[in-house]
């Protein structure tokens, strides 16, 4: 898996091949295996104002800023604290 997927960012790589370790191991099925997969591969042009959660869905917010090295600004849901992440560590919602 990581040499098909060696073009991806590390950290989506590693939900792809955590997403096919669960498919082997029967806890996924294939279809979600397959929508999880497609969803990793797609690149996310944010903007601000965009709705976006972390890969693993544990934190959704809001898009604030964009600062020059590429890194995002983002706000929680509910929350007043500025987060940074890289693009590649959201998806949209």
């Amino acid at each position: 898996m990581t040499v098909l997927f060696a073009d991806l960012p590390t950290t989506r790589r590693g939900e792809v091949m955590s997403a096919a370790a669960h498919y082997i191991a029967g806890v996924l099925d294939r279809e979600a295996m397959v929508e999880i997969v497609e969803r990793l591969g797609i690149t996310d042009d944010f903007k601000s104002g965009d709705a976006v959660t972390t890969l693993r869905g544990s934190a959704r917010g809001v898009v604030v800023r964009f600062l020059p090295d590429g890194r995002v600004v983002w706000r929680p849901n509910g929350g007043e604290t500025e987060l940074f992440s890289l693009p590649e560590s959201l998806r949209r919602v």
